[in-house]
């Protein structure tokens, strides 16, 4: 089943072993070659640092929460850290825009696609043109070609990717 990362995003953390809601998905995190890599949740404390869980240590995640076997899997960021939020940083992927190579530009990205049954790597992007567009035509969907580059402020993809974009119809789970 066809998952939007924007879905995980708000669920509270459940703890399977003790039954403890810990926190809540603030995040998620991708690498460069487009894998699901954690998910951050919610600090204890004003001051404390960020915490995430890498997508492997996650038990499930459903329509109501993301669990965890324990407390234990929730790890501090380091300071440096090689991954691309999708929402909160200097380089995330919402709202970053997706061009062609030769210089057309395919919209802006309003969330990311994954299939859980074949694993953590991202399926498609979903795009937007702005808010009065998404309401006169709809947004597009765009199944993600072999050949992407992630750069600072722009998604580079091959030619072909304009003539694949589909309108979003409704997608339903």
């Amino acid at each position: 089943m066809i998952r939007k990362v924007q879905e995980i995003i708000g669920l509270p953390v459940i703890d399977v072993e003790s039954g403890k809601k810990l926190g809540k998905v603030n995040d998620i995190f991708l690498s460069a070659d487009q894998e699901l890599k954690a998910v951050t949740i919610d600090a204890k404390h004003w001051f404390s640092s960020s915490r995430f869980i890498a997508w492997e240590d996650i038990a499930g995640f459903g329509d109501d929460a993301v669990t965890i076997p324990n407390e234990l899997v929730i790890r501090s960021f380091e300071e440096t850290n090689p991954w691309i939020a999708f929402l909160s940083g200097n380089k995330k992927l919402k709202e970053m825009s997706v061009m062609t190579v030769t210089g057309n530009q395919l919209g802006l990205i309003s969330d990311v696609y994954f299939d859980p049954e074949l694993g953590t790597k991202m399926i498609g992007l979903e795009l937007t043109d702005g808010f009065i567009s998404d309401l006169k035509e709809g947004r597009k969907w765009m199944r993600l070609p072999e050949t992407v580059t992630i750069g600072d402020d722009t998604i580079v993809v091959p030619a072909e990717s304009e003539d694949a974009l589909e309108e979003i119809v409704t997608i339903k789970r």
